[in-house]
């Protein structure tokens, strides 16, 4: 495989750690009511697990509460299991048609775990980013034992791996400190 090939497959990997990143940090809740807190959240509709974005419409009424309008009425007891098994912490208010989660202000000790869920996040992130360098640099030193890449030129692909781990590195501390800004706002 060429060098260069090699480097846009590790840069494409990492890149796809970033996003898994974003979207992981998109579900934890901060201080405002937010969609993206449940869209995600798997409801087993008909037997098949179904994203809660595919079966209802989601709305923000306001700063501490989420709508949830179900498209098919009979669906929303299905959605209520769904919403109490992702452990979000709230409790989902049914009336008869809709649903409505009421979001409780965050406490200091809520805030600290979710800071901690924060860098956990970031920390697996981080781990694939380096399985990604880790390969590139066995495919780098397998190419040079089999196709006779001058060491130089090895030596230089494996520096380029790492300025490359170090810029995405540097994006994932990025996104990790607003979120913890968003997380600890008051």
């Amino acid at each position: 495989m060429p060098i260069d090939e090699i480097l846009f497959n590790a840069e494409e990997h990492m890149e796809k750690a970033i996003e898994h990143l974003r979207h992981e940090l998109r579900g934890f809740r901060t201080g405002r009511a937010s969609t993206s807190l449940v869209e995600f959240i798997k409801v087993d509709y008909y037997g098949s697990p179904t994203d809660l974005r595919s079966l209802a419409s989601l709305t923000t009424p306001d700063a501490t509460s989420i709508l949830i309008k179900p498209f098919d009425p009979a669906s929303l007891k299905d959605i209520i299991k769904g919403i109490e098994s992702a452990n979000l912490g709230i409790n989902p208010i049914n009336d008869g048609k809709q649903i409505r989660l009421v979001l409780p202000p965050l406490s200091g000790e809520r805030r600290q775990q979710l800071l901690g869920k924060v860098k956990e996040a970031a920390e697996h992130a981080r781990i694939s980013m380096r399985n990604v360098r880790r390969d590139a640099n066995k495919h780098i030193d397998q190419d040079e034992k089999e196709s006779g890449i001058p060491e130089d030129q090895a030596k230089q692909a494996k520096e380029d791996i790492q300025e490359l781990l170090k810029k995405f590195e540097a994006k994932v501390d990025e996104l990790v400190q607003a979120k913890q800004k968003e997380i600890t706002e008051v």
